[in-house]
C-alpha cells in the first residue's frame, strides 16, 4: 500500500550526495501519470506499487485528481512533501520546464525517458543542449535522456517496468535496453545471481559511466559492475575512474562497434590504423577491466567474477572425463593465455591411487573411466589437484551432472556427494572451481548444488574457458604492482619548449595544420629524439652543395604543406650517389610533386643521409574521439596499411607499457634477430615512444604525428621521416 499522504521527510535525513539520493530515493514523483494502461506514466506507478516500493509516490498531472487511490498534483511544486527523484514520461518539448520545477522543489535528479536528442543528429543535440542547461541551472542530475529507466533492488525503486528481476551483488549499466533484457532473462532463468541496480544510461547527457562507477564502487550491496556500452562521452575520466575501482571491484564490460574505423581520414597512417577496437581494448585491460566481445559471454563472466574468489596467479588444472573436452579446453585456455603447468610429482601419485592404471594424470587429468561407477571419484580427484601448490584454480569438463541419466540413478546421490564436497572446498582452499558440464540444461540436483556453493556451471565450453581466463586475468591485475600516480591524467603543456611553440603558432598563423618536415624534425630533436636536422634545398644546385657537406649517400624528399603522402606524389628518391644524380632527382621530384598537386605549395625538397639497414617501424600517436590522445607502434614503411601489425596504448605512456607494446605486435621476434640479423636497439625504442608520449603531452595543439619509418638499428635508431598534423579551428 502507499504510504501515507502527509508523510514528511526531513531534510537532514537525505543523502548530500545526488547519486545517493537518486539510487536511495524516499520519495518519487511521476511526471505524466496517466490513466491509459499502455503509457508509461501508467506502468510505472503500477510497478513501483506491484514491487512495493519503500518511499512516497507522487503522480504529477493537471488533468488528473486521482490515480489507483493516490492523489495527482498539477506539478512537481505542487508537492507537499520532499521528493528526490522525478520519472518524466512526457514528450521531449516539455522537459526544460519540467526540471525548472524540479529545481525549485530540490529535486536531485530525473529520469528523462524520452528520445530524440542527442541520437538523432545536430537537431537533437541542440535539443539535449537545452535540458542539460536546464540541469546545470537548477541543480538537478539527469539520467539519459533516451533510457528504458533504472532500478534500485535494495529499495525496491522499478522504474523500469520489468517484473522479477533477481536481487543481487551485480550493478548493471548498460545503453540498450534490449541488452538489459537479455543480461536479467540469462540471470533470472539460468542463475542464481542477481543485481543491485540497474540503469539505463543512455545518451549520458549528464551522469557519465565514470561517475557511475565511482557510485558503485563504494557501495555496499554491489560487488561487481557490469557494463554495455555503445559510446563513452568522456573516455579518458572513465578510464581514470576504472584504474581506481577494479582495483576494489571487478568490472565486466562489452563495448559495441568494434567494426568502425575510429578514422575521420587518412591523413596519417596512425589515424587509419586506429580502429575503435583495439584502441578500446588495449585501454580497457590497462584500467583493469575484463574485455568481452562476445554477448554470450558477458553474464556468464560476471556471475564467476561475482560468486568465486579471483586466481592469485595464472595457473589451472584440468579435470576431464573425456580426453576430447580435455585437449579442446587446454586448446582455448592457452589461447587465451592461461597457463596448464603439469601437477607436481605427489598430486600425480594421489592420482593415480585414485584412477585406473591408463588415466591421464600430469595436466589435464583424463579420469579414463574411473567415475563412471563412482562420480563422487571426482570431488576426491579435485582435492588433490586443487591443493597443489602449482595450482591457483580448477576447470571441471564433460559428464558431470549427467552420471545418473548416462549410467544408474543410483548414481545421483553420489554426485550430489561430490558437488556437496568440491562447494566447501572452494571455501577451505580460497581457489575456484568453475565447471562444464553436457547436461546443464537437464537441471540435475548435483549442479543446483553446485550453484548454491557458488560454482558456476555452463553447458559452453568456451565460456567455461572464458570464465576461467577472467579470474585469472583479474587475479593478474590485482597481483601487478600499480604505480601511485594516477593512470592516464595528462598535464597539457608542462614540459613545453618555447621554441617549438613558436614553430607550431607561426604554422597556425599561416593557416597550415601541417607542419613541414624540416619543422617536425627540429620539434623532435628538442625533445632528445635520435632525429638528424635535415636541410630543405630551393633548388637543384643547393641539393647538390648539400648533399657533398653530407657525404655519401642521400635522400631527397618534396617539402610541402600540401602533400602528405610524399611517396604517392612521386616526392621521395633513396641512395643517390653522385651529383648529377641529386640534380635530376631534384627536378623530377618538382616536376612529380607539380603533377600530383597543380596548387601544392613546393617549399624545395629535403636533403637528407641515407639510413644504414635495420628493421622499419612505425610510432603515431592521433586524438581518439573517446580516450583522447593514444600512440600506436608497429612494423612500418610503405606497408604498414596493409600489414597492420600495430599495437595501441592511451597516453601518456610508461616504460613497462612501451616495452609492452614492442614485445606484443606479432613481428615481435623480428626486433629479436632472426636468420643471423642482430637484434635491435629496442632501449633507443622505448627512449622514442617515452620522448613521443612527453611531446604530445606538451603540445595540444598536434591532433596527429607520424615517425615513419624508423630504422632500428643494433645500436640506436634513424628517424627517416616525421610528420605532424595541428588541430584545425574546431
Amino acid at each position: 500500500m502507499q504510504k501515507k499522504e502527509n508523510q514528511n521527510i526531513k531534510e537532514n535525513r537525505m543523502p548530500k550526495n545526488a547519486l545517493n539520493r537518486i539510487f536511495n530515493s524516499r520519495s518519487v514523483a511521476v511526471v505524466g501519470a496517466s490513466l491509459d494502461e499502455k503509457k508509461r506514466g501508467y506502468q510505472a506507478i503500477k510497478t513501483l506499487l506491484r514491487e512495493q516500493y519503500e518511499g512516497i509516490i507522487y503522480p504529477v498531472n493537471p488533468k488528473l485528481d486521482r490515480i489507483m487511490g493516490m492523489p495527482c498534483y498539477p506539478s512537481i511544486k505542487d508537492i507537499p512533501g520532499d521528493v528526490d527523484l522525478a520519472l518524466i514520461t512526457t514528450p521531449a518539448g516539455t522537459i526544460p520546464g519540467v526540471i525548472e520545477e524540479c529545481g525549485m522543489k530540490n529535486v536531485a535528479g530525473v529520469v528523462i525517458i524520452a528520445g530524440g536528442f542527442g541520437e538523432l543528429g545536430a537537431s537533437g543535440k541542440k535539443k539535449e543542449t537545452e535540458i542539460l542547461e536546464a540541469a546545470k541551472k537548477n541543480n538537478v542530475r539527469i539520467i539519459g535522456p533516451n533510457t528504458s529507466g533504472m532500478i534500485s533492488l535494495f529499495n525496491s525503486l522499478n522504474l523500469v517496468g520489468l517484473s522479477d528481476v533477481p536481487k543481487g551483488n551485480i550493478a548493471l549499466l548498460t545503453q540498450s535496453g534490449n541488452i538489459a533484457l537479455h543480461i536479467i532473462t540469462e540471470a533470472r532463468l539460468r542463475s542464481q545471481k542477481g543485481f543491485s541496480y540497474y540503469v539505463g544510461v543512455g545518451n549520458e547527457a549528464d551522469i557519465r559511466f565514470h561517475e557511475y562507477l565511482k557510485y558503485f564502487e563504494d557501495d555496499e550491496n554491489t560487488k561487481l559492475i557490469l557494463m554495455y556500452v555503445e559510446g563513452l562521452r568522456d573516455g579518458r575520466k572513465f578510464l581514470q575512474q576504472a584504474y581506481q575501482t577494479t582495483l576494489k571491484k571487478p568490472v565486466v564490460l562489452l563495448k559495441s562497434g568494434r567494426s568502425a574505423t575510429g578514422a575521420r581520414s587518412a591523413g596519417s597512417h596512425t589515424g587509419s590504423l586506429a580502429g575503435l577496437s583495439e584502441v578500446a581494448r588495449t585501454a580497457f585491460q590497462r584500467a583493469g577491466i575484463i574485455n568481452i566481445e562476445n554477448l554470450d559471454e558477458l553474464f556468464p563472466v560476471a556471475e564467476t567474477l561475482s560468486s568465486l574468489p579471483h586466481m592469485k596467479n595464472n595457473r589451472v588444472a584440468i579435470l576431464a572425463d573425456g580426453g576430447g573436452h580435455a585437449t579442446i579446453a587446454s586448446d582455448i585456455l592457452t589461447d587465451l593465455g592461461v597457463d596448464i603447468p603439469v601437477l607436481n610429482e605427489s598430486t600425480q601419485e594421489k592420482l593415480r591411487a585414485l584412477l585406473p592404471y591408463n588415466a591421464s594424470v600430469s595436466n589435464p587429468v583424463d579420469v579414463a573411466g574411473g567415475t563412471d561407477q563412482n562420480p563422487a571419484v571426482f570431488a576426491d580427484c579435485a582435492k588433490a589437484m586443487i591443493e597443489d601448490e602449482n595450482i591457483d584454480g580448477l576447470l571441471i569438463v564433460g559428464l558431470f551432472g549427467g552420471y545418473a541419466i548416462r549410467f544408474a540413478d543410483r548414481l545421483r546421490f553420489m554426485e550430489e556427494d561430490a558437488s556437496h564436497r568440491m562447494g566447501k572446498l572452494v571455501a577451505q582452499m580460497g581457489k575456484p572451481i568453475v565447471l562444464q558440464s553436457l547436461y546443464n540444461a537437464a537441471n540435475a540436483h548435483s549442479l543446483e548444488l553446485l550453484r548454491y556453493y557458488n560454482i558456476p556451471v555452463y553447458e559452453s565450453l568456451g565460456i567455461a574457458c572464458k570464465c576461467v581466463a577472467a579470474l585469472a586475468d583479474y587475479g593478474r591485475h590485482i597481483s601487478n604492482p600499480h604505480p601511485k600516480k594516477t593512470k592516464f591524467v595528462f598535464k597539457w603543456g608542462h614540459n613545453a619548449r618555447p621554441e617549438c611553440e613558436a614553430i607550431i603558432k607561426e604554422a597556425l598563423s599561416e593557416g597550415r595544420n601541417v607542419l613541414l618536415e624540416p619543422e617536425a624534425k627540429r620539434i623532435l630533436y628538442m625533445h632528445n629524439a635520435p632525429v638528424h636536422l635535415d636541410r630543405v634545398a630551393g633548388n637543384a644546385d643547393e641539393a647538390v652543395e648539400i648533399a657533398r657537406e653530407i657525404g655519401g649517400d642521400v635522400a631527397l624528399k618534396i617539402v610541402s604543406p600540401d602533400i602528405l603522402h610524399k611517396s604517392d606524389a612521386g616526392g621521395v628518391r633513396l641512395s643517390l650517389e653522385s651529383d648529377e644524380e641529386v640534380r635530376q632527382a631534384f627536378n623530377d621530384i618538382i616536376t612529380n610533386a607539380q603533377k600530383y598537386n597543380n596548387d601544392a605549395r613546393i617549399k624545395g625538397c629535403l636533403v637528407s643521409p641515407m639510413s644504414s639497414d635495420g628493421v622499419e617501424v612505425i610510432i603515431g600517436t592521433k586524438i581518439d574521439d573517446q580516450f583522447g590522445p593514444v600512440i600506436m607502434f608497429g612494423l612500418g614503411g610503405i606497408l604498414v596499411e596493409v600489414v597492420r601489425d600495430v599495437a595501441f596504448r592511451v597516453l601518456p605512456l610508461s616504460r613497462n607499457a612501451a616495452r609492452q607494446m614492442i614485445d606484443e605486435i606479432r613481428s615481435a621476434p623480428i626486433l629479436n634477430g632472426v636468420r643471423g640479423r642482430p637484434p635491435v636497439d629496442k632501449k633507443a625504442l622505448e627512449d622514442l615512444l617515452i620522448e613521443v608520449s612527453d611531446i604530445i603531452e606538451s603540445y595540444p595543439q598536434i591532433a596527429e604525428m607520424d615517425l615513419n619509418p624508423v630504422i632500428a638499428h643494433q645500436d640506436g635508431l634513424s628517424l627517416v621521416d616525421a610528420r605532424i598534423i595541428l588541430k584545425g579551428d574546431d
